[in-house]
């Protein structure tokens, strides 16, 4: 008995001292000693339990409002320095873009990708696939007439696909994923997929899971602290199960492509051009050109092209049912500029001032991704007479520009006028940084411009959408809002504009 009660209180005395150990080893490198401030942490788990995690980001501004646009939190015993504001962001994502353009690969990612593929890659590597990447994308019809051709059919078939419903009210959003799906598949693949095609339902799915995940308090724990959290999966065991099906469908579709690749042909999409730079340099012991860069490449841009886009579209049909004097209003600018015989097209964007302000005040109010993903420090870098170690963790905080009253007429509600100038034309605005800034900015930024344009007139002009309740009534926030702000699921009736 005497021996039972000294091991039981010799095991936490000796759990405390080796904590206090590790925490006093980790926060007492010289290098930390001139972090920025932020506030103070507590042993073993740090900030973590400090923060919000339904909603870290306004967390974030709080801190930002007490410590400055540069502050220093700690998730365990890791530092991770958060940038606030649009001159520290932009000073530091595009002024100082070498030394901030390093990826965090955050254990999530780390545990999908194993650091393979275009988005969490770092270094030669992520040069090497994002220059292919944006070479192969404009290739493939990103910011060309052909692939506006591609979104006008799956705009097509969208508004055939409502027409169905008739009088009964219906939930779009399964309807816009694949549309949105299809287009991203027809540059990937090559093709489109038909609606009940089991792949694609698999990819929209699997998309769809990993986002709820991934701004989930799970997935918030898991990357923090992967090592507990993998002892209890829950759900992220069948996310990825998914993920590795996906994978597995990618590396299937490049096997078979790889057999029967004709290199005196052009390439016919984007995973046979990948097949054919793997060929090219077959030789090259140090290629970035391989299999599991291939994989992690197409997942990657596949992710990141449906649900952001999707998601976008969905909330715009959301807000015009809460605003249907604003719905009103765009279609008669759509009557006039195209009317009721043809398709929209990217061209007509710029006599429609109106139209093009409200998307873009739909993006800035959806604010997707109010937190970019995570950066990483390639050298000891100094700002604002702070020093940033090698290869500290860096949030960007992009709704801290998107909410900004000082570069906005109306921040805090939804007003397209934030985008319109005394003419009533459309007026760019730089802290419009939806899509991120610096080096790591989207990669698909000119292909969901044209997506979002096409399919949101498209819609418009043939529908008028009404919600099952008063407009007074309709929820227009997001329902997932840590690491991506979703759209609330809801039902609706499009009406036909006759």
């Amino acid at each position: 008995m005497e021996v039972f009660t000294l091991q039981a209180n010799f095991w936490p005395v000796l759990i405390v001292a080796v904590v206090l150990f590790l925490i006093w080893k980790s926060r007492g490198k010289e290098e930390y000693r001139r972090l920025p401030p932020g506030p103070a942490p507590a042993p073993v788990v740090g900030n973590f339990f400090q923060v919000r995690v339904k909603e870290p980001y306004k967390y974030y501004l709080e801190l930002s409002k007490k410590h400055g646009s540069v502050f220093t939190l700690w998730f365990a015993n890791t530092p991770v320095v958060v940038i606030s504001g649009y001159q520290a962001l932009k000073d530091t994502m595009i002024g100082m873009g070498n030394e901030f353009s390093g990826r965090e690969n955050y254990p999530l990612a780390m545990k999908i990708t194993n650091g393979y593929g275009v988005l969490v890659s770092s270094g030669e590597r992520w040069k090497q696939l994002r220059r292919f990447s944006l070479l192969n994308l404009k290739n493939f019809g990103m910011g060309r007439r052909s692939i506006e051709d591609k979104v006008k059919e799956e705009a097509s078939c969208l508004v055939q696909t409502f027409r169905t419903f008739g009088d009964s009210a219906f939930s779009p959003k399964d309807m816009i994923d694949k549309a949105m799906c299809n287009v991203i598949c027809s540059i990937l693949f090559g093709q489109r997929f038909e609606s009940n095609d089991p792949h694609l339902k698999l990819i929209i799915g699997t998309v769809d899971d990993y986002f709820k995940v991934l701004s989930s308090p799970l997935g918030q724990a898991y990357n923090i602290f992967p090592k507990i959290v993998s002892l209890s999966l829950g759900p992220l065991r069948d996310m990825f199960s998914k993920i590795e099906k996906v994978r597995g469908l990618i590396k299937l579709e490049a096997e078979a492509r790889m057999k029967t690749l004709d290199l005196s042909s052009p390439p016919k999409d984007f995973i046979e051009a990948f097949l054919f730079q793997i060929e090219a340099e077959k030789h090259n012991p140090r290629t970035e050109f391989h299999m599991n860069n291939l994989v992690g490449t197409v997942w990657s841009l596949c992710n990141a092209g449906i649900e952001t886009t999707a998601s976008t579209i969905s909330q715009s049909l959301l807000l015009m049912m809460k605003h249907p004097d604003i719905q009103a209003r765009v279609q008669k600018e759509i009557d006039k500029v195209v009317g009721r015989d043809r398709c929209p097209s990217i061209d007509d964007r710029q006599n429609m001032p109106y139209t093009d302000a409200v998307i873009h005040e739909v993006q800035r109010t959806l604010d997707i991704a109010p937190i970019a993903v995570p950066h990483k420090i390639f050298h000891d870098t100094e700002f604002k007479n702070y020093l940033i170690p090698k290869g500290t963790i860096v949030l960007p905080l992009l709704c801290s520009v998107l909410s900004d009253p000082k570069l906005w007429k109306n921040p805090d509600n939804f007003d397209p006028e934030n985008f319109l100038d005394e003419e009533g034309q459309f007026k760019r605005n730089d802290a419009f940084v939806v899509f991120g800034m610096g080096k790591r900015a989207c990669l698909g930024e000119s292909l969901a411009r044209v997506e979002l344009f096409i399919m949101f007139t498209s819609l418009l002009q043939h529908f008028t959408f009404r919600a099952t309740q008063p407009p007074e009534e309709i929820d227009t926030s997001p329902i997932i809002c840590s690491f991506g702000r979703l759209p609330r699921f809801y039902e609706c009736y499009a009406v036909h504009r006759k």
